[in-house]
């Protein structure tokens, strides 16, 4: 079989199980298969395939067609500036939370020399790219999932900043090194009750560890803002990303714990995404 009938194959398999964008998610799997990009497939669509090639496309084909998220099929995801290695033990990225590293890039404009704590830093996707942009910023992760911090290294090293990060396997109360200049987290924040409706994609395939966030679904954020208030220095920054619906509630544990609410920052769906505050 060439690469023009393999790529029809797969596109009539997602389209039957009404995956979204087949054409593309077939291209990207056969450029795995065979280690070619897209260009490639495109020049070279009678090309015959290799039968071990053939075999494996049709199970990716296959994987992909039950739901698993192609980053997990394709062991990568493009967050921000750089290509991230994602694993089953790591949360996808996703291009709302952007919008977290954007805004921190935009407060640390004029600043020189910063220290960073990511709670939960899972593939480094956040803290990473933030130490990439800004030469001089240090970094500490912290993660309960020893694989998210294995992950975490190895994207650090092909991003060339392994040299100003520090991680530790820790859960966040046990958590006692350094003051921080700016503390983010993205921290698990769905009602326990409210998983078994996700999208069949992430509830199948996604670490729950980085998906349960209680009964309230601020079990594991109300953790996060009271060890952050002691390890944050007075003026530092906390940037926090939130559920859609949990901005008042939020805003409330952060005023208790001695924190002045700068901004909200929405997603592009225009929800409530995350919280931008001050240590007073």
């Amino acid at each position: 079989m060439n690469i023009n009938s393999a790529l029809n194959y797969g596109v009539k398999i997602l389209s039957n199980k009404l995956i979204p964008n087949p054409y593309l998610d077939s291209e990207i799997l056969m450029s795995k298969t065979i280690n070619k990009d897209r260009k490639y497939l495109l020049l070279n669509p009678e090309m015959t395939l290799a039968e071990n090639d053939l075999i494996n496309f049709q199970k990716l084909i296959e994987k992909r067609s039950r739901g698993k998220p192609l980053a997990y099929l394709t062991n990568k995801k493009f967050f921000w500036n750089s290509e991230f290695i994602v694993t089953k033990d790591t949360l996808i990225p996703r291009p709302d939370t952007e919008i977290i590293v954007e805004n921190i890039l935009k407060l640390t404009n004029l600043k020189n020399q910063l220290n960073i704590l990511d709670i939960g830093v899972g593939s480094g996707c956040i803290l990473l790219s933030i130490l990439k942009e800004r030469k001089n910023f240090y970094g500490t992760g912290i993660d309960i999932s020893k694989k998210c911090i294995n992950i975490s290294k190895i994207n650090a090293i092909n991003l060339n900043v392994f040299s100003r990060l520090k991680l530790y396997k820790s859960n966040v109360d046990k958590f006692n090194l350094g003051k921080y200049d700016l503390i983010v987290s993205n921290p698990p924040y769905i009602k326990k009750f409210k998983l078994k409706y996700l999208e069949k994609d992430v509830v199948k395939f996604e670490p729950r560890l980085a998906l349960d966030g209680g009964l309230d679904g601020l079990s594991e954020i109300r953790n996060v803002i009271k060890k952050s208030s002691e390890l944050i220095k007075t003026n530092g920054k906390f940037i926090l990303e939130i559920g859609f619906d949990q901005k008042n509630k939020v805003i409330n544990l952060l005023n208790k714990e001695g924190f002045y609410i700068n901004s909200t920052l929405k997603d592009f769906a225009a929800n409530d995404r995350c919280i931008v505050s001050t240590k007073i």
